[in-house]
């Protein structure tokens, strides 16, 4: 967690999580016709991270199995995180 490509993907997933609690927070748990702000912030949030997690597997599984394994799981758990409220409130 020392590494920026280590708690970067994870510190984009809470702020992705945070968008969407925001947004409900302020309008409510409702679908929109048109995608607005919101959704286009998590989109990117969500996909931005992904280049940063496969440079952090590629660049520390080899020299760090264990621990890198470790930090990838946090980082998938943040996404499922950041993903749960979306998929479940259907947004």
């Amino acid at each position: 967690m020392k590494h920026p490509s280590a708690f970067v993907p994870i510190a984009m997933s809470v702020a992705a999580l945070g968008v969407v609690l925001g947004h409900i927070a302020i309008f409510g748990a409702v679908r929109e016709a048109d995608e607005g702000t919101a959704a286009h912030l998590w989109q990117l949030l969500m996909a931005g991270q992904m280049p940063v997690a496969a440079y952090f597997a590629l660049k520390w599984l080899p020299r760090g199995p264990a621990p890198a394994l470790r930090v990838l799981a946090l980082q998938a758990v943040a996404i499922l995180a950041a993903c749960a409220p979306v998929y479940l409130l259907d947004l």
